[in-house]
């Protein structure tokens, strides 16, 4: 099993080593032209304003993609029409210790609204939004591999 990845490894643990393992769904949305999309972390939530791709936690009994298709209508007013699972990564914050289900969504109903207050950007490699949230980095190398142009990513995780 790979390690996860550390973010702020400087920084304490919340509840120490054996904390739980919270499962996340990820939303990677894709237009034809490539782009994707990226939110930023609303105020009053850990890593405030840094960016990332949308989504979160699953509740008690839901899978990955009905998680995922909560989560966009909730924070962003669509409805996920293609989701296909993708990648899965360990991260352990320093708040939690977060397994992300990333999943590329290539297709949804409806016009985005920012309903948390948040911001996002159509981005591209390399990309612009700065800070990107630790857990976000690997998909842009992951991005940037499929694309033939591995680091390329221009990211400062800031961690």
């Amino acid at each position: 099993m790979k390690p996860p990845l550390i973010a702020d490894g400087d920084r304490p643990r919340e509840g120490g080593a054996q904390r739980s393992i919270t499962e996340v769904a990820v939303g990677v949305l894709l237009q034809s032209d490539g782009r994707f999309l990226l939110t930023s972390r609303p105020a009053g939530k850990v890593y405030a304003g840094y960016w990332e791709f949308p989504g979160g936690k699953l509740e008690s009994g839901e899978t990955v993609p009905a998680a995922l298709r909560r989560e966009l209508h909730e924070e962003l007013g669509i409805e996920a029409l293609d989701i296909e699972p993708w990648k899965i990564e360990l991260v352990d914050y320093p708040h939690a210790l977060v397994r992300l289900h990333f999943c590329k969504v290539r297709s949804w109903r409806g016009g985005l609204q920012m309903r948390e207050g948040q911001s996002h950007a159509w981005e591209q490699l390399p990309v612009l939004s700065q800070p990107v949230l630790p857990g976000t980095v690997p998909v842009l190398q992951w991005l940037a591999e499929e694309r033939g142009f591995a680091g390329a990513t221009h990211c400062d995780s800031g961690a």
